[in-house]
Protein backbone atom coordinates (compact mmCIF):
# COMPACT_ATOMS: atom_id res chain seq x y z
CA UNK A 1 0.00 0.00 0.00
CA UNK A 2 1.03 3.56 -1.00
CA UNK A 3 2.18 6.19 2.04
CA UNK A 4 0.60 9.43 2.53
CA UNK A 5 2.38 12.53 2.10
CA UNK A 6 1.44 15.80 2.46
CA UNK A 7 2.95 18.44 0.80
CA UNK A 8 2.90 22.34 1.34
CA UNK A 9 4.57 24.59 -0.45
CA UNK A 10 4.73 28.56 -0.61
CA UNK A 11 4.75 29.72 -4.24
CA UNK A 12 5.59 33.06 -3.89
CA UNK A 13 8.86 31.73 -1.87
CA UNK A 14 12.74 32.52 -3.18
CA UNK A 15 10.99 33.97 -6.81
CA UNK A 16 8.42 31.01 -6.80
CA UNK A 17 11.42 29.03 -8.24
CA UNK A 18 9.14 26.04 -6.75
CA UNK A 19 6.89 26.40 -9.80
CA UNK A 20 9.65 25.21 -12.07
CA UNK A 21 10.34 21.95 -10.20
CA UNK A 22 7.03 20.69 -8.90
CA UNK A 23 6.37 18.29 -11.73
CA UNK A 24 9.99 16.79 -10.68
CA UNK A 25 9.73 17.10 -7.15
CA UNK A 26 6.64 15.08 -7.20
CA UNK A 27 7.83 12.56 -9.56
CA UNK A 28 10.74 12.00 -6.83
CA UNK A 29 7.76 11.32 -4.51
CA UNK A 30 5.61 8.95 -6.29
CA UNK A 31 8.69 6.61 -7.67
CA UNK A 32 9.16 6.50 -4.12
CA UNK A 33 5.46 4.66 -3.24
CA UNK A 34 3.97 7.86 -1.90
CA UNK A 35 0.68 9.14 -2.55
CA UNK A 36 0.77 12.75 -2.59
CA UNK A 37 -1.51 15.50 -1.40
CA UNK A 38 -0.20 19.26 -2.73
CA UNK A 39 -1.38 21.96 -1.00
CA UNK A 40 -0.07 25.75 -2.12
CA UNK A 41 -0.45 28.33 0.92
CA UNK A 42 -2.58 30.55 0.17
CA UNK A 43 -2.60 33.51 3.17
CA UNK A 44 -0.50 33.30 6.11
CA UNK A 45 -1.29 30.55 8.99
CA UNK A 46 -2.78 28.49 5.90
CA UNK A 47 0.72 26.00 6.60
CA UNK A 48 0.32 25.66 10.12
CA UNK A 49 -3.58 24.80 9.95
CA UNK A 50 -2.95 22.53 6.92
CA UNK A 51 -0.14 20.46 8.73
CA UNK A 52 -2.13 20.66 11.86
CA UNK A 53 -5.17 19.12 10.10
CA UNK A 54 -3.43 16.08 8.74
CA UNK A 55 -0.55 15.38 11.40
CA UNK A 56 -2.62 12.34 12.48
CA UNK A 57 -3.37 11.31 9.11
CA UNK A 58 -0.25 11.33 6.90
CA UNK A 59 3.08 9.34 7.02
CA UNK A 60 4.61 12.23 6.02
CA UNK A 61 4.46 15.92 5.72
CA UNK A 62 7.15 17.80 3.27
CA UNK A 63 6.83 21.85 3.38
CA UNK A 64 8.79 23.93 0.36
CA UNK A 65 9.56 27.68 1.23
CA UNK A 66 11.52 29.67 3.89
CA UNK A 67 11.52 29.35 7.07
CA UNK A 68 9.03 31.03 7.80
CA UNK A 69 6.73 28.32 6.10
CA UNK A 70 8.65 25.80 7.77
CA UNK A 71 7.69 27.16 11.41
CA UNK A 72 3.81 27.09 10.35
CA UNK A 73 4.17 23.57 9.54
CA UNK A 74 6.26 22.25 13.07
CA UNK A 75 3.94 24.44 15.26
CA UNK A 76 0.89 22.53 13.25
CA UNK A 77 2.10 19.06 14.29
CA UNK A 78 3.06 20.05 17.45
CA UNK A 79 -0.34 21.35 18.64
CA UNK A 80 -1.79 17.85 17.49
CA UNK A 81 1.07 16.12 19.66
CA UNK A 82 2.31 14.06 16.48
CA UNK A 83 5.38 12.82 15.87
CA UNK A 84 5.05 12.13 12.06
CA UNK A 85 8.22 13.02 10.31
CA UNK A 86 8.79 16.39 8.40
CA UNK A 87 10.75 16.82 4.93
CA UNK A 88 12.11 20.31 3.91
CA UNK A 89 12.71 21.78 0.72
CA UNK A 90 14.23 24.93 1.17
CA UNK A 91 13.31 27.88 -1.42
CA UNK A 92 13.00 31.29 0.67
CA UNK A 93 15.56 33.88 0.64
CA UNK A 94 17.41 33.08 3.54
CA UNK A 95 16.99 29.89 4.84
CA UNK A 96 18.59 29.82 7.78
CA UNK A 97 17.21 26.38 9.31
CA UNK A 98 18.29 24.56 6.02
CA UNK A 99 22.13 25.80 6.04
CA UNK A 100 22.55 25.23 9.22
CA UNK A 101 21.84 21.62 8.73
CA UNK A 102 23.82 21.74 5.28
CA UNK A 103 20.95 20.79 3.64
CA UNK A 104 21.13 20.24 -0.47
CA UNK A 105 20.23 23.97 -1.99
CA UNK A 106 18.65 22.00 -5.19
CA UNK A 107 15.19 21.13 -4.84
CA UNK A 108 14.96 18.49 -6.52
CA UNK A 109 18.13 16.67 -4.78
CA UNK A 110 16.46 17.86 -1.59
CA UNK A 111 13.37 15.73 -2.23
CA UNK A 112 15.64 12.81 -3.01
CA UNK A 113 17.12 13.16 0.41
CA UNK A 114 13.70 13.38 2.05
CA UNK A 115 13.04 10.29 0.22
CA UNK A 116 16.43 8.20 1.97
CA UNK A 117 13.92 8.35 4.88
CA UNK A 118 16.85 8.53 7.40
CA UNK A 119 15.84 10.38 10.36
CA UNK A 120 17.16 13.33 12.58
CA UNK A 121 15.98 14.49 15.83
CA UNK A 122 16.72 18.17 15.59
CA UNK A 123 15.73 20.50 18.78
CA UNK A 124 13.17 23.29 18.47
CA UNK A 125 12.03 25.87 20.87
CA UNK A 126 8.73 26.86 22.98
CA UNK A 127 8.26 30.44 23.13
CA UNK A 128 5.69 30.95 26.44
CA UNK A 129 2.50 28.93 24.63
CA UNK A 130 4.28 28.88 20.59
CA UNK A 131 6.73 26.83 18.97
CA UNK A 132 9.88 27.91 16.98
CA UNK A 133 11.91 26.27 14.87
CA UNK A 134 15.58 27.81 15.37
CA UNK A 135 15.22 31.14 16.66
CA UNK A 136 13.35 33.97 18.87
CA UNK A 137 14.71 37.77 19.21
CA UNK A 138 13.47 40.71 19.72
CA UNK A 139 15.15 44.51 19.25
CA UNK A 140 17.35 46.00 16.66
CA UNK A 141 16.52 44.89 13.16
CA UNK A 142 14.37 41.65 14.47
CA UNK A 143 11.47 43.17 12.53
CA UNK A 144 12.86 43.30 9.16
CA UNK A 145 12.10 40.05 8.32
CA UNK A 146 8.15 40.09 8.50
CA UNK A 147 7.95 43.65 7.75
CA UNK A 148 9.75 43.48 4.41
CA UNK A 149 8.06 43.29 1.50
CA UNK A 150 8.09 39.21 -0.18
CA UNK A 151 8.81 40.65 -3.71
CA UNK A 152 11.85 42.92 -2.16
CA UNK A 153 13.00 39.75 -0.33
CA UNK A 154 12.54 37.56 -3.62
CA UNK A 155 14.65 40.10 -5.55
CA UNK A 156 17.31 41.51 -3.39
CA UNK A 157 17.59 38.32 -0.72
CA UNK A 158 19.10 38.64 2.43
CA UNK A 159 20.61 42.06 1.24
CA UNK A 160 16.56 43.22 1.88
CA UNK A 161 17.30 42.53 5.81
CA UNK A 162 19.91 45.20 5.69
CA UNK A 163 18.76 47.77 4.18
CA UNK A 164 15.47 47.77 5.42
CA UNK A 165 17.20 47.86 8.93
CA UNK A 166 19.87 50.56 7.54
CA UNK A 167 16.98 52.90 7.43
CA UNK A 168 16.28 53.09 11.07
CA UNK A 169 19.69 52.53 12.20
CA UNK A 170 19.44 55.81 14.39
CA UNK A 171 16.39 54.89 15.61
CA UNK A 172 17.59 52.13 17.27
CA UNK A 173 15.18 51.39 21.14
CA UNK A 174 16.10 49.66 23.83
CA UNK A 175 14.85 47.19 26.71
CA UNK A 176 15.03 47.53 30.01
CA UNK A 177 14.79 43.80 31.18
CA UNK A 178 15.96 41.00 33.40
CA UNK A 179 17.30 37.91 32.20
CA UNK A 180 17.27 34.83 34.24
CA UNK A 181 18.92 32.04 32.86
CA UNK A 182 20.76 28.80 34.10
CA UNK A 183 23.79 29.87 32.66
CA UNK A 184 24.10 33.72 32.40
CA UNK A 185 27.83 33.73 33.68
CA UNK A 186 29.22 30.41 32.93
CA UNK A 187 29.25 29.36 36.65
CA UNK A 188 26.42 26.75 35.28
CA UNK A 189 24.00 28.16 38.21
CA UNK A 190 21.21 30.32 37.79
CA UNK A 191 21.58 34.03 37.71
CA UNK A 192 20.22 36.92 36.06
CA UNK A 193 21.63 40.62 34.86
CA UNK A 194 19.39 43.48 34.44
CA UNK A 195 20.43 45.30 31.53
CA UNK A 196 18.97 48.06 28.74
CA UNK A 197 19.49 45.43 25.69
CA UNK A 198 19.20 46.95 21.86
CA UNK A 199 19.22 42.92 20.80
CA UNK A 200 18.55 39.62 21.55
CA UNK A 201 18.38 36.19 20.38
CA UNK A 202 17.55 32.92 21.64
CA UNK A 203 18.61 30.56 18.58
CA UNK A 204 19.21 26.59 17.26
CA UNK A 205 21.14 27.89 14.29
CA UNK A 206 24.39 28.15 12.59
CA UNK A 207 23.46 30.78 10.90
CA UNK A 208 20.98 33.68 10.85
CA UNK A 209 19.74 35.98 8.68
CA UNK A 210 21.93 34.66 5.78
CA UNK A 211 25.60 35.40 8.42
CA UNK A 212 27.22 32.05 9.50
CA UNK A 213 28.32 31.47 12.80
CA UNK A 214 27.11 34.63 14.52
CA UNK A 215 25.59 32.26 17.29
CA UNK A 216 29.51 30.73 17.65
CA UNK A 217 31.07 28.36 16.65
CA UNK A 218 30.18 24.69 18.32
CA UNK A 219 26.48 24.66 17.50
CA UNK A 220 25.10 21.40 18.12
CA UNK A 221 21.22 21.64 16.71
CA UNK A 222 20.14 18.24 19.29
CA UNK A 223 22.09 19.13 22.60
CA UNK A 224 19.12 20.54 24.16
CA UNK A 225 20.92 23.75 24.86
CA UNK A 226 20.14 27.15 23.37
CA UNK A 227 22.26 29.66 21.92
CA UNK A 228 21.91 33.09 23.31
CA UNK A 229 23.13 36.85 22.35
CA UNK A 230 22.01 39.65 24.43
CA UNK A 231 23.74 42.91 23.03
CA UNK A 232 23.17 46.02 26.05
CA UNK A 233 23.06 48.82 24.79
CA UNK A 234 25.53 51.48 23.92
CA UNK A 235 26.76 54.46 26.10
CA UNK A 236 28.92 56.23 23.67
CA UNK A 237 30.39 56.01 19.70
CA UNK A 238 33.38 53.85 21.43
CA UNK A 239 30.92 51.16 22.87
CA UNK A 240 29.04 50.70 19.71
CA UNK A 241 31.77 50.59 17.50
CA UNK A 242 33.21 47.73 19.98
CA UNK A 243 29.96 46.06 19.72
CA UNK A 244 30.24 46.09 15.95
CA UNK A 245 33.59 45.00 15.80
CA UNK A 246 32.88 42.03 17.89
CA UNK A 247 29.72 40.48 15.46
CA UNK A 248 31.99 41.58 12.95
CA UNK A 249 35.06 39.30 14.11
CA UNK A 250 32.45 36.94 15.39
CA UNK A 251 34.53 37.09 18.04
CA UNK A 252 33.15 37.66 21.76
CA UNK A 253 35.60 40.17 23.01
CA UNK A 254 34.00 42.46 25.21
CA UNK A 255 31.59 42.67 28.08
CA UNK A 256 29.12 44.45 26.04
CA UNK A 257 27.53 41.52 24.96
CA UNK A 258 26.03 38.22 26.32
CA UNK A 259 27.27 35.11 24.54
CA UNK A 260 25.94 31.58 26.61
CA UNK A 261 24.05 28.81 26.31
CA UNK A 262 21.11 27.10 28.39
CA UNK A 263 17.82 25.38 28.08
CA UNK A 264 15.63 27.65 29.64
CA UNK A 265 15.44 31.28 29.47
CA UNK A 266 12.96 34.02 31.07
CA UNK A 267 12.40 37.75 29.81
CA UNK A 268 10.94 40.41 32.19
CA UNK A 269 10.26 43.93 31.34
CA UNK A 270 8.17 46.90 31.98
CA UNK A 271 6.65 46.98 28.80
CA UNK A 272 5.71 45.48 25.77
CA UNK A 273 8.26 43.93 23.81
CA UNK A 274 7.53 42.43 20.41
CA UNK A 275 9.44 39.28 19.51
CA UNK A 276 9.84 37.50 16.11
CA UNK A 277 9.95 33.96 15.45
CA UNK A 278 11.95 32.19 12.89
CA UNK A 279 11.14 35.45 10.87
CA UNK A 280 7.43 36.43 11.73
CA UNK A 281 5.68 38.01 14.27
CA UNK A 282 5.31 36.54 17.50
CA UNK A 283 3.81 38.93 19.56
CA UNK A 284 4.59 41.59 22.11
CA UNK A 285 5.50 40.91 25.65
CA UNK A 286 6.11 41.80 29.40
CA UNK A 287 7.01 38.53 30.43
CA UNK A 288 8.22 35.04 28.19
CA UNK A 289 9.65 31.74 29.38
CA UNK A 290 11.50 29.99 26.72
CA UNK A 291 12.08 26.84 27.10
CA UNK A 292 14.92 24.01 24.95
CA UNK A 293 12.57 21.10 23.72
CA UNK A 294 15.40 18.66 22.70
CA UNK A 295 15.17 16.71 19.70
CA UNK A 296 11.42 17.20 19.30
CA UNK A 297 11.51 17.24 15.74
CA UNK A 298 11.64 14.26 13.43
CA UNK A 299 13.42 15.72 10.64
CA UNK A 300 14.25 13.26 7.27
CA UNK A 301 17.74 14.48 6.63
CA UNK A 302 20.93 13.26 5.26
CA UNK A 303 23.63 15.54 5.01
CA UNK A 304 27.39 14.98 3.86
CA UNK A 305 28.88 17.16 6.73
CA UNK A 306 29.08 16.34 10.49
CA UNK A 307 25.67 17.99 12.47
Amino acid sequence: MDKKMLFIFNPKAGKGKIKTRLLEIVDVFNKNNYEVLIHSTQYPKDAYQKAKDYALKVDLIVCSGGDGTLDEVVAGIMAEGSCVPVGYIPAGSTNDFANSLFMPKDMVEAASMIMEEQMYHCDIGRFGNQIFTYIAAFGLFTDVSYETDQDMKNILGHVAYILEGMKRLFEVKSYHMKVISEDILGNGEETEVEEDFIFGMVSNSRSVGGFKNLTGKNVDMNDGLFEVTLITKPKNPLELQEILAAILKEEDNTELIYSFKTKKIQFESNEEVPWTLDGEFGGEHRQIDIENRQQALNLYLKSTKKI
